[in-house]
């Protein structure tokens, strides 16, 4: 439970079902930067937490506080850094998923004795052939599959989704009817919980000291490797970036390549960013155990798009994936996820564009 609308409303559709209910609020991170101070209101602040264990007092819920500012900071945030580190972009919000909401919690759960894990997640789970899966959340505008696809069977097998039927409107409804008018009007939040401000360049170079001294200046480079001008350091950039570079070259550039071993990030134009394949590693296979032949799926390579038909191949412990179009702006270090219709196959990390 995070103090949000969402998780909320969960709890308040379980406890009305008849569910033996115990509200868990776990604590991540620190925010130790006085830039972030002020923007701490998050889904993870401290405020978040009262708000959570006074709405489980409400609805006469046992609830307890998990400290896992150890676990957080050696996996999500560490990875985080090291992505960025490597020329790479990584999605924060997959792994902690996977490690710290289910892996973590679980944990939690089995320790009371508690026989699922329920989140406020917009989504829902199938089950066919003996094998768990997610499906899309009846609110398509705030379905967040995305995010969920390295959840194992065990995760899902044990996992309850209450809104996953209903829309963020009918959410916020519930909430007003049940006398809660301040949590209905919740905002959402959209940043990475652990950098309220949205500055992922300054917490970089906070948790890497001379961050920038042992990196360097670095070249811009065009795509036939010609030097165009010099960039800050190149875990300042990612693929896709046109804004901020700082270069003034007649024309928009778009970032297209950044190499880390070489401190080199090159730029093209907007064209240059069309992909008609990549490889995905680290994959997670949920409707099927495995892809045997040619699958064809919509491919998602990030959040808010909406996916492109394709066709995907295992080779061993990787996919590759062939569009029917081209796709923009293909970016290491992401996530991409596998649909049919509403389904989710699986997914992966991206490896390459190429």
């Amino acid at each position: 439970m995070s103090g949000g609308i969402d998780s909320s409303v969960a709890a308040m559709l379980l406890s009305d079902e008849g569910y033996q209910l115990h509200g868990l609020t776990y604590r991540p991170y620190d925010v130790i930067s006085p830039a972030c101070m002020e923007k701490q209101t998050g889904c993870c602040s401290v405020d978040a937490i009262f708000e959570a264990k006074a709405l489980c007092n409400d609805l006469n819920i046992d609830h307890s506080v998990l400290d896992l500012r150890k676990e957080f900071d050696k996996t999500v945030i560490s990875d985080f850094v090291k992505e960025y580190l490597a020329g790479r972009t990584p999605n924060p919000c997959v792994l902690c998923n996977s490690v710290i909401k289910w892996g973590e919690v679980i944990n939690k759960a089995d320790e009371l004795g508690c026989e699922f894990i329920a989140t406020g997640h917009y989504a829902r789970i199938g089950n066919e052939n003996g094998r768990y899966f997610l499906i899309k959340g009846e609110d398509l505008s705030k379905d967040q599959t995305y995010f969920l696809w390295q959840l194992s069977q065990e995760d899902l097998k044990r996992t309850l989704f209450p809104l996953g039927h209903l829309t963020k409107t009918e959410v916020r409804e519930i909430a007003a009817r049940k006398g809660y008018e301040k949590i209905s009007k919740k905002r959402e939040s959209q940043e990475i919980c652990f950098i309220p401000d949205n500055d992922y360049r300054r917490f970089i170079k906070e948790r890497v000291p001379n961050l920038e001294e042992k990196v360097g200046k670095g070249n811009f480079v065009d795509l036939d490797g010609k030097v165009l001008g010099q960039h800050y350091g190149y875990p300042f950039y990612t693929i896709g970036q046109r804004k901020g570079l700082e270069i003034a070259l007649g024309k928009p550039r778009f970032v297209i390549k950044i190499d880390a071993e070489t401190n080199t990030v090159t730029l093209g134009d907007r064209e240059d960013l069309d992909r008609k394949e990549l490889w995905v590693e680290q994959i997670n296979l949920m409707k099927y155990e495995k892809i045997e032949g040619e699958l064809e799926v919509t491919t998602k390579i990030r959040y808010n798009n909406q996916g492109t038909l394709s066709r995907i191949l295992q080779h061993g412990t990787r996919i590759k994936v062939e569009f029917y179009e081209n796709t923009w702006a293909v970016t290491p270090g992401q996530s991409a996820v596998f649909y049919e219709g509403n389904h989710v196959v699986g997914g992966g990390i991206i490896s390459s564009g190429q």
